[in-house]
């Protein structure tokens, strides 16, 4: 029987959208070299225990170790901590609801530039530039390069391949390659903002990265590069996907389309919803620091483990019915903002963002539905779930 999923074109390996559910909640697969989490509360497990498992993978990865200094998505305690404390403040509360006016005025102003149209195409029009101008105005670089931030990050999320660390087939070589090749023009381009910043300092985020210090001493010009290039890059793509799955999900499920537009104090819910039933990552990458036994295996030391968020967020021993979307779903304690330390500091902006263009977009087009004769298009990494365009009609 066809699923949604396989009516879109969703990777094969995001096998939890088309219903199947492992038996066993982990795996070994003997021809990729790494082992396989599904379950919820392994999961909880892994990402919760940073002291048998490392966030430093790329230690296993061949010409990725520059990207380790200064990337908060690899490194452990206690450098983690330290860095995560230079951005914290960025994304407090406070911070956070004060850009709630700014977010309403982009919003609006992207959908009237996208007027006079029938159709609307998601994306382009505003899933995509909305969260890239505010995180691109907090950092302080110009939001009007957005499309150079797109061609670098479609180039690095291109590949269609599993991660291995056993087979190295020609289409995986010169993918890694490809990927390299953009995140080196991002480095470039963030490392001239950088040093600007240090001739001419500024009151944004990336000024402050230069002028930071961590025990004393200033971070290196490598740090700061990755940093900002975590930031700008986690800080768009979440809410492109957060926002571009919420609509693909209420439109296939009009009767909760029907509750969210009767009662709006449900749009903060029907996107926890959306994000629980189509996870935008899909999964994490550990490496074990010791021997360990999880769900009745023994992993030795020095393994990669790959953590599928997308398949713990529909795992039966954690979520009643997980293959029903309901926006009414409490309580809904997804992991597609991770867990622990790594939970995603972004993940406050994220979900404004989400709730104040979603409740716009439902009060300027009362019949918003995608249309038939233009499907989706999806991201073709096994890695994350989203359109890639999603023309509607309004």
């Amino acid at each position: 029987m066809s699923t949604l999923a396989d009516t879109w074109g969703i990777h094969d390996q995001q096998f939890w959208l088309r219903g199947h559910v492992p038996e066993d909640p982990v795996e070994y697969k003997e021809e990729q070299g790494t082992w396989h989490v599904y379950g919820y509360q392994e999961a909880v497990h892994v990402l919760s225990d940073t002291a048998v498992f490392s966030s430093h993978t790329n230690r296993k990865v061949p010409d990725t170790e520059e990207g380790t200094e200064g990337n908060l998505l690899q490194l452990d305690p206690p450098e983690h901590r330290k860095l995560r404390n230079l951005v914290s403040h960025a994304f407090t509360p406070k911070v956070v609801a004060n850009l709630e006016p700014r977010i309403a005025e982009l919003t609006h102003e992207l959908l009237d530039a996208a007027a006079g149209r029938d159709h609307l195409e998601l994306v382009n029009d505003l899933a995509y530039p909305l969260p890239v101008i505010v995180i691109a105005e907090l950092l302080g670089v110009p939001s009007s390069d957005r499309e150079l931030f797109k061609n670098w990050v479609d180039g690095m999320f291109e590949n269609t391949q599993e991660f291995s660390l056993k087979e190295n087939s020609a289409d995986q070589e010169s993918a890694r390659k490809a990927t390299l090749e953009e995140t080196e023009n991002f480095k470039r381009y963030l490392g001239e903002h950088a040093a600007d910043r240090r001739r001419n300092p500024r009151e944004d985020l990336l000024g402050k990265l230069v002028e930071a210090e961590v025990d004393g001493e200033r971070l290196t010009d490598t740090q700061i590069v990755n940093f900002a290039m975590v930031l700008l890059i986690a800080g768009h793509i979440t809410t492109t996907m957060l926002l571009g799955n919420t609509i693909v999900c209420l439109d296939n499920h009009p009767e909760q389309m029907a509750r969210v537009r009767a009662d709006r104090a449900l749009v903060p819910s029907a996107i926890e919803e959306s994000l629980r039933y189509f996870t935008p990552f899909t999964a994490l990458a550990r490496i074990t620091d010791s021997e360990v036994s999880l769900a009745g295996h023994t992993i030795p030391e020095d393994e990669m483990l790959l953590i599928w968020i997308g398949a713990a967020n529909r795992d039966p021993r954690q979520f009643t019915d997980p293959g029903t979307y309901d926006i009414g779903r409490d309580p809904n304690p997804h992991m597609a903002f991770g867990r622990g330390i790594h939970f995603c500091v972004g993940a406050p902006l994220a979900r404004l963002e989400g709730r104040v263009a979603l409740n716009i977009l439902l009060d300027r087009y009362p019949t918003l539905h995608t249309d038939p004769q233009k499907p989706a298009e999806f991201l073709p990494s096994p890695y994350m779930a989203g359109v890639r365009s999603l023309p509607m009609f309004t």
